[in-house]
């Protein structure tokens, strides 16, 4: 059993990191479907609610890592649509650099290591050991707009996650390989895979975890007029 504190909001955003590492500790579906129903509170755009997600444990999340890991081993990623830019460019590329080799460093694998990339990356599809996996959908008929919305419910799903005691890591990964995650789930053409993500406790032993990444303060970010 684990006690929940009540955090603030501040901490519950300022503590939200992507964990890599979980205890293999059971979540409760009334916990789970308590934070599902708060980041449901999400603006969308003329309250459409575009969201839909499935919930996997036990038998059913190892059969989808299965399938996925078996996929992953056949023949090269078919994702649907890029998430990352087809060429990067600064100041992106160095921030992306960073957590990569600061993620790495962290677990030893140097920049050579390929096959350990492969492996830490694989990991992914073990949704990192956490004991329950979601994974987010839309109607493709859709537009652009419902990809915003999507992005302030999962932001919802965390930080409701965090008043919960949990932690998340959301996961760009699954969209790898969209036709087998489509397949064990049973989705229907008219969906839009739009990401996964782990959810439980963290394991707060692993080093892998201790990795804090850095954010740009609001001076580099944000203009102020009229003050």
């Amino acid at each position: 059993m684990h006690a929940k504190a009540q955090i603030s909001v501040d901490e519950a955003i300022t503590t939200r990191k992507s964990i890599r590492a979980f205890k293999p500790d059971p979540v409760a579906p009334e916990t789970i479907k308590h934070i599902l129903d708060v980041a449901a509170r999400a603006p969308s755009g003329t309250n459409i609610q575009p969201w839909k997600v499935y919930v996997l444990a036990g038998a059913e999340k190892r059969r989808m890592s299965d399938a996925v890991l078996k996929r992953r081993e056949e023949g090269p990623a078919r994702p649907e649509f890029s998430y990352y830019p087809k060429k990067w460019f600064e100041p992106y590329l160095a921030r992306r650099r960073k957590v990569g080799w600061d993620l790495y460093g962290l677990l030893g694998i140097t920049r050579d290591d390929k096959a350990g990339m492969w492996r830490q990356f694989g990991r992914n599809y073990l949704f990192f050991d956490a004991p329950v996996g979601l994974f987010f959908t839309f109607h493709r008929d859709l537009e652009l707009g419902t990809w915003l919305d999507m992005g302030m419910f999962l932001e919802n799903v965390m930080i409701a996650a965090r008043g919960q005691g949990l932690h998340t890591c959301p996961q760009a990964a699954w969209v790898e390989y969209p036709e087998t995650v489509a397949a064990v789930l049973g989705l229907s053409p008219q969906e839009q895979l739009v990401c996964g993500m782990c959810l439980g406790y963290a394991d707060e032993s692993a080093i892998v975890n201790t990795l804090v990444t850095e954010r740009a303060p609001c001076e580099e970010f944000a203009v102020f007029r009229g003050f």
